[in-house]
């Protein structure tokens, strides 16, 4: 946790961008029963019966200094899409020297997946671009990717959307906006604020962290 804290303390360095990415599954959800049309002055009605239509991925990444997002639909999440992500996000960063990721520890976040699907000379090039935080077990509140998930959940992802083309559309377009505005995230929380409030948990490591 204090590294990934470290790391979104630092000043902007282009040659070394702080990107925060994760995976977001998305359930394509239909109606059965056309909803009633919406009528001036009162909230839009659908009936309780839906039907599934299966479910799709949202991979995304965001730059918080910056406001720089990317992001992807795949039918699926794995490494072979975690690979193809990584890959676009190398190129959009062409000159850094190091790209700083925080991710979760999903099986599938590894540079493994870099191998199983590219030529060794591209997978062991894509893996130096990156240098990997991961957040702890159970702690995905520490990646601010998190942050832009619920900005699009309240924006589109909450409903019912039935097909991934219309999710696509949809989620691809508000990014561009979000975008185009450089909507940047102020992360307030510091390691002198977890060892503050979190000092129980340093003391259960270590009891001299009652001096913290």
């Amino acid at each position: 946790m204090e590294r990934i804290l470290y790391l979104y303390a630092l000043p902007y360095d282009p040659d070394y961008p702080v990107l925060c990415f994760d995976e977001r599954p998305c359930f394509l959800i239909g109606d059965k029963i056309a909803p009633i049309p919406m009528q001036s002055g009162q909230v839009k009605k659908e009936h309780y019966i839906y039907e599934k239509n299966g479910s799709c991925a949202l991979l995304a990444a965001i730059e918080p200094l910056t406001g720089k997002r990317i992001a992807e639909v795949y039918e699926r999440r794995t490494k072979k899409e975690y690979a193809l992500f990584m890959k676009q996000l190398a190129n959009a960063y062409p000159d850094a020297k190091k790209i700083r990721l925080v991710q979760d520890t999903l099986n599938t976040h590894d540079i493994s997946a870099f191998y199983e699907n590219f030529q060794a000379k591209e997978a062991f090039e894509l893996a130096q671009r990156f240098e990997f935080y991961f957040t702890p077990l159970c702690a995905s509140w520490l990646n601010m990717i998190e942050i832009e998930f619920s900005a699009l959940a309240k924006q589109s992802l909450n409903r019912r959307i039935p097909n991934i083309e219309q999710l696509k559309k949809e989620v691809l377009a508000i990014v561009k906006e979000r975008n185009k505005k450089q909507i940047k995230i102020n992360w307030q929380f510091s390691i002198q604020a977890a060892r503050t409030k979190l000092n129980r948990h340093y003391k259960a490591v270590n009891p001299d962290n009652k001096k913290l």
